[in-house]
């Protein structure tokens, strides 16, 4: 067999037992803070909110100020909240906090209304740690771990055999990927020329695409809770979303009125979620997990997949302008292009997938599998 010519990121793609430890980690060291903007103030680059902090004193436990240090997600949040331009916040972030403290409390002390911040405690009874987002007072916190439970739940019920293909944890989302050895479709039309980059298996000799589904979520305001199908090529274990068939939920619920401090979500809403989570669940693997719909969506792909690239590196730049790719997304995409030897607009598709695969950001991962169908296409078309 041919020695691997390009290597999967050594970060990426976590078992899932790794991600449970972690998610339970953050969940002991994780809290949710309501706080009116005048009430807040910058310190050295840290929000520093009031009543987030156990004290023991002589009369009992009483709440003090907590530091948390503004992360790159919450800076993001606070500029968008404040209305300031994220990337000067970004720049005096880095090289002038004196600056970025003034702008910050200058536009909070002008602000009336109320806001959430996630943080998480260094410890879990300590005063200081990251405040990991500033978001709305009507964000709906749905949780990765209750979601996560609440979908193995839903694959339980089910009754359909899964496996886990691969997990991703980032500031903004979490990944998880799961995919089923018994929903399998031949696809020697689309992958007959193909060779993987990671060890150059061919297509030809595992011909293999695999249904599945991915669970999506985000806690820090980037994007809803989403279920969507999902397919694997087994030959080099690449993968892509099917996004018409995503199902989910937006993180917009009701105002919080609780008092200003730490608030925990309503039990009643959050069962409710969980519910929903594990219902939809079971109808998406009932929907998605079968041969027929696999078998429609390979022939989908088969139909532009067959156009001859004769100019791959213009047509690179192409569907990259198009998709708005970045110039090491596109050099990466010729060469995983190069490697996997397929000169078709199929091929194409697999470089973009081979490259989502190898890549150590999983945001930017999970957003090139959403577009390699549109990569096909806009390929087949260009080509």
């Amino acid at each position: 067999m041919a020695q691997p010519t390009l290597v999967v990121a050594p970060n990426r793609h976590i078992g899932m037992n790794s991600l449970i430890t972690t998610l339970r980690d953050q969940h002991t060291r994780s809290v949710d803070v309501i706080a009116g903007a005048t009430t807040m103030h910058a310190d050295d680059g840290h929000l520093i909110i009031p009543r987030t902090t156990p004290l023991l004193t002589s009369t009992g436990v009483d709440l003090t100020a907590g530091s948390f240090r503004l992360s790159e997600v919450a800076l993001g949040g606070v500029g968008a909240k404040l209305d300031i331009p994220v990337p000067y916040l970004r720049r005096l972030a880095a090289e002038n906090v004196p600056a970025l403290d003034y702008n910050v409390n200058s536009w909070l002390a002008r602000d009336d209304r109320r806001f959430l911040v996630r943080c998480l405690r260094r410890t879990p009874d300590s005063g200081d740690g990251t405040a990991r987002a500033f978001l709305s007072d009507r964000y709906l916190r749905i949780d990765n771990l209750d979601v996560l439970m609440a979908a193995i739940k839903g694959i339980e019920k089910a009754g359909v055999a899964v496996q886990i293909a691969s997990c991703d944890l980032t500031d903004r989302r979490m990944y998880v990927r799961f995919v089923s050895p018994d929903v399998q479709v031949m696809a020697p039309q689309l992958l007959g020329n193909y060779r993987s980059p990671f060890d150059g298996r061919r297509g030809s000799d595992l011909p293999v695409i695999s249904g599945g589904f991915l669970l999506k979520n985000s806690e820090t305001g980037y994007g809803r809770y989403s279920l969507a199908p999902w397919l694997r090529i087994e030959v080099c274990r690449n993968g892509q979303t099917v996004e018409r068939g995503a199902v989910g939920r937006t993180h917009i619920g009701a105002r919080i009125t609780d008092d200003d401090g730490i608030v925990d979500p309503s039990a009643d809403t959050m069962a409710a979620l969980l519910k929903l989570i594990t219902s939809q669940t079971v109808d998406t693997i009932r929907t998605y997990l079968n041969v027929e719909f696999v078998a429609r969506a390979v022939a989908d792909l088969e139909r532009a997949a067959g156009v001859t690239v004769r100019r791959p590196e213009a047509t690179i730049k192409v569907v990259s302008q198009q998709l708005h790719y970045t110039k090491g997304q596109q050099d990466a995409i010729l060469a995983h292009f190069i490697a996997g030897a397929d000169l078709s607009a199929g091929g194409i598709m697999q470089a973009v997938t081979s490259v989502a695969r190898s890549i150590d950001d999983a945001d930017a991962a999970y957003r090139m599998e959403t577009t390699a169908s549109k990569a096909l296409h806009l390929a087949a078309a260009a080509a």
